[in-house]
């Protein structure tokens, strides 16, 4: 059987992570989170190659010219990306892969591997309101960074067009099971 790329992307605060925690906890045996490069410091407790490849600015920039990434994007003054032969390896070990990006990336990835499947999780609703109630009731960020996150999302909603599935967060567990059945139905696995 063919395994496939999964692109999961979302805008701050809609709720991704706890999708994906909660959709990994339930199907771990079939999917491997993909783990990606960045050029910014290990926070507390993050351990290179589990939660990030952590590369030198200089590194990530050879990787960049020798056409090592699938995906490269830069987002808070560090570059983010996905190399091609980290996920080659892991469809070789016969595991479907998910890899967690920003639109941006994902977009990279779609245009080369067109097999890839892309789902956004957004906000319920049509606008940025209810996000914006998210990221303020947080209370992890300032009005300037909330600003900045908000505008983002506007660009990632309209870039979510481009998806082949949106999913919207408007209840978690309905999410999570959406999800689900969007990865059966893309691995034939539907009856």
């Amino acid at each position: 059987m063919n395994k496939k790329l999964f692109v999961i992307s979302g805008c701050s605060g809609v709720g991704k992570g706890t999708v994906l925690k909660e959709f990994m906890a339930r199907n771990s045996d079939d999917f491997m989170l993909s783990v990606s490069c960045t050029t910014r410091k290990p926070r507390v407790g993050e351990v290179d190659g589990v939660n990030y490849f952590f590369l030198t600015h200089e590194e990530f920039e050879k990787a960049v010219q020798e056409d090592k990434f699938l995906e490269h994007a830069q987002f808070a003054g560090n570059f983010y990306g996905t190399k091609k032969k980290f996920i080659k390896q892991k469809f070789e070990e016969g595991l479907n892969i998910i890899l967690e990006i920003e639109t941006q990336g994902a977009l990279q990835v779609k245009s080369k591997m067109p097999e890839a499947v892309l789902i956004f999780i957004a906000p319920p609703g049509q606008g940025v309101d209810e996000l914006e109630k998210r990221l303020r009731g947080r209370n992890t960020e300032d009005e300037e960074t909330i600003q900045r996150r908000l505008a983002e999302a506007k660009v990632e909603l309209e870039r979510a067009k481009q998806y082949d599935y949106v999913v919207v967060n408007d209840d978690l567990e309905r999410a999570i099971n959406e999800v689900e059945e969007i990865t059966r139905k893309e691995l034939g696995l539907n009856a």
